[in-house]
């Protein structure tokens, strides 16, 4: 099968707490950064009950090949967990992802919105940039966890 031949045979829709596992399995070989609460099984279906309707798949062969977790605080877009199962890079699933994403907060009346990305991700870092999301150095970024968490990361469990 060909590049085309494969993007013709793409579907997008709205993710589903029924792709959790294939979602949380492409997160974990996209090495996002995941924790024991908030990407619990639990934890995505709160998010999306939130927000049903910025959150998309793209389904290959009835496989989920790619990712993005959206939604909003009713001010705010926030994009998480963003990825393409590697073998199906460059074929602008990516940027469709983003764009069903954005059109969705649009439609929620958002003006703005922002990611995370670890500072290492080279090629995450590169593809937020290409799909027009600036660096912002006047910022630091920071949290507190309310609760005790484990963290799900190769980088992180070295």
């Amino acid at each position: 099968m060909h590049e085309g031949e494969c993007i013709n045979l793409l579907d997008y829709r709205l993710m589903t707490i029924d792709d959790y596992e294939a979602a949380y399995d492409l997160w974990i070989i996209c090495g996002n950064g995941l924790n024991d609460k908030d990407d619990s099984r639990e934890g995505i279906r709160k998010y999306l009950n939130r927000n049903p309707n910025n959150s998309f798949v793209a389904v290959l062969d009835e496989k989920v090949v790619g990712v993005i977790l959206c939604g909003h605080d009713g001010r705010r877009g926030i994009v998480h967990h963003t990825c393409v199962s590697p073998n199906c890079r460059r074929m602008g699933i990516g940027h469709k992802l983003v764009n069903l994403a954005i059109d969705a907060l649009k439609k929620d009346g958002i003006n703005k919105v922002l990611l995370v990305v670890f500072k290492k991700n080279e090629s995450g870092n590169a593809f937020w940039e290409s799909q027009g999301f600036t660096l912002r150095e006047d910022l630091n970024y920071r949290n507190k966890a309310l609760v005790e968490m484990i963290r799900i990361d190769p980088e992180y469990t070295k």
